[in-house]
C-alpha cells in the first residue's frame, strides 16, 4: 500500500464517519418530536465566540412535583429533571436521575424556568445578531427532543403579537 492509498483510505474514513454524524442528526430529526420554545438570548461576553448565538430555552414544569412559586428570597429554585413534549410545549419533569438542570430565573417582570445549558445556534458571518430584537417580538427556536442528551436547535423564530414567523437567516 502506497502513501496516496493510506491517504485516500484515511480520507474516505473521515468522510463516513462526518457523514454518519450527520445522518444520525438527520433520522433524529425525522423520529423525535419537535417543538418551538422560547428562549432567554445572552452574550457569554467571550471574545473569541464565532457566529452564533447562545440562548437559554425556556420550559414548563409540572407543577405537581415542584413549587409553584419558582425562586425564594435566597436564591433560584434549581432541580433535576427530564424533558417532554406535551402537546406543543417543552416539559421538564422532576427526575433524581435526570440529565438536565432547572432552574429558576427573572424574565423581565416574572419569574420564568429554564434549562441550565444554553444551546448555541450556529449563524452566517453577514447576518446580524438575531437575539436582538425590538421591543415586542421575542426569539423562539424550533428543537428537536431526543430522548437522551441536550435539545438539538433547528431554526430560529420571532413571535409577534401572537404569530410566530421563522427567521431566514442567508
Amino acid at each position: 500500500m502506497n502513501t496516496l492509498t493510506k491517504g485516500l483510505v484515511v480520507a474516505a474514513v473521515q468522510v463516513l464517519l462526518v457523514g454518519s454524524v450527520g445522518a444520525k442528526f438527520l433520522i433524529d430529526r425525522a423520529n423525535y418530536p419537535r417543538v418551538w420554545v422560547e428562549t432567554a438570548p445572552y452574550d457569554p461576553d467571550l471574545p473569541i465566540r464565532g457566529r452564533y448565538v447562545r440562548i437559554a430555552a425556556l420550559v414548563d414544569v409540572k407543577r405537581s412535583e415542584t413549587p409553584d412559586k419558582p425562586g425564594t428570597p435566597d436564591g433560584p429554585v434549581m432541580f433535576a429533571g427530564r424533558l417532554e413534549v406535551q402537546g406543543e410545549r417543552l416539559v421538564a419533569i422532576k427526575d433524581d436521575y435526570g440529565r438536565h438542570w432547572v432552574s429558576s430565573r427573572r424574565c423581565g417582570e416574572s419569574q420564568c424556568w429554564q434549562l441550565d445549558d444554553a444551546l448555541a445556534y450556529f449563524i452566517p458571518e453577514h447576518v446580524a445578531d438575531p437575539s436582538r430584537r425590538p421591543a415586542g417580538e421575542t426569539l423562539w427556536v424550533e428543537v428537536t427532543v431526543p430522548p437522551n442528551g441536550a435539545p438539538r436547535p433547528i431554526r430560529l423564530g420571532v413571535r409577534n403579537d401572537g404569530q410566530l414567523t421563522p427567521l431566514e437567516l442567508r
